[in-house]
């Protein structure tokens, strides 16, 4: 009886690792960041919502990521969370773009609410930021152990602060749904190197816009989270990357960091207000921010500029 539950629970495992490597094998690519629209009242407008999942996938996204940082996580209420989370799910189905949901919270208990959450909606997999005492790295790692107790569906970690390589790979061996990484403390471009020379199975992202993105290619990266605003760049340069045609890539990566500078002069409005030029918000509104007096007239027209000037090359 014992060597036969020993056979089953071995098949079952070997199961669960095959999904995870097929779930490995997809999980590569752009993965934006959703920005979260708003109604013109400042509730969550879950309809513009779905339709920017629609216009990632025309764009050619490979997976889209809801909600982080760039989506304003933090100020939006549970039953939003909840509401946000099935909507991008449904309007995923039959997409080619993966789904990917945030589940982090303000504690352990919060967490583990939104995983499994996540459990029951089914996404391609889930990622989570670190706790507020991301400093306390015992902490850190009961808080990803019990999120993973609660879902069983693929993890994203997305590192900061102290969380060293070294600290990621021992939570693996803790975790085994933990499969990726979104890597963004320390010097993030050899860190990459790092995972590849210890952990070349782990699948690695990037943030930070993509700023550094053809040199993270070059060491192993298989991804990168932008944000949302102009997502078919970076997929255009994925595409080029791929194809080995690097001049090409660079080409894109210039007109990428033209845009990523105008966001880091005016913050989440003008991410915002992109998606709103190309037709997808139908306002820039930020929660706590409905009249940001930085993003102003003269912002908004030289981030149309800059935007219109992108693009029109894209389109060369």
């Amino acid at each position: 009886m014992t060597n036969r539950r020993e056979c089953l629970q071995a098949a079952a495992f070997s199961l669960v690792a095959a999904k995870l490597r097929a779930d490995t094998k997809a999980m590569r690519g752009i993965f934006p960041i959703m920005q979260t629209p708003y109604t013109e009242s400042g509730q969550l407008d879950t309809e513009v919502l779905a339709k920017e999942v629609k216009f990632l996938d025309r764009a050619g996204a490979h997976g889209v990521v809801w909600p982080q940082l760039a989506s304003e996580w933090s100020e939006l209420k549970p039953d939003e969370r909840s509401a946000g989370a099935e909507t991008i799910v449904a309007a995923a189905k039959g997409a080619r773009c993966a789904v990917v949901l945030g589940v982090q919270g303000t504690d352990i208990d919060a967490a583990r609410r939104y995983a499994r959450q996540a459990e029951k909606l089914g996404p391609d997999a889930i990622i989570a930021l670190p706790p507020r005492d991301s400093g306390n790295l015992d902490r850190v790692a009961d808080y990803y152990r019990a999120i993973a107790k609660e879902c069983a569906l693929p993890l994203v970690v997305q590192t900061i602060g102290d969380m060293s390589v070294e600290f990621v790979l021992r939570m693996r061996k803790d975790i085994p749904t933990l499969r990726f990484v979104k890597d963004e403390a320390g010097h993030t471009l050899s860190r990459i190197s790092e995972y590849q020379r210890v952990a070349p199975d782990l699948v690695v992202f990037t943030g930070a816009h993509g700023k550094t993105m053809i040199d993270e290619l070059s060491r192993g990266a298989s991804g990168t989270m932008p944000a949302a605003s102009f997502a078919d760049l970076y997929v255009q340069l994925w595409n080029y990357w791929q194809a080995g045609q690097r001049e090409k890539a660079m080409e894109d990566l210039s007109r990428i960091s033209l845009l990523v500078n105008q966001l880091s002069a005016y913050g989440m409005p003008s991410m915002k207000y992109i998606l709103h030029l190309r037709g997808v918000f139908p306002n820039w509104r930020c929660r706590g921010k409905a009249d940001d007096p930085h993003f102003d007239t003269d912002a908004q027209r030289s981030i149309r500029e800059t935007y219109e000037f992108a693009h029109k090359l894209l389109k060369g």
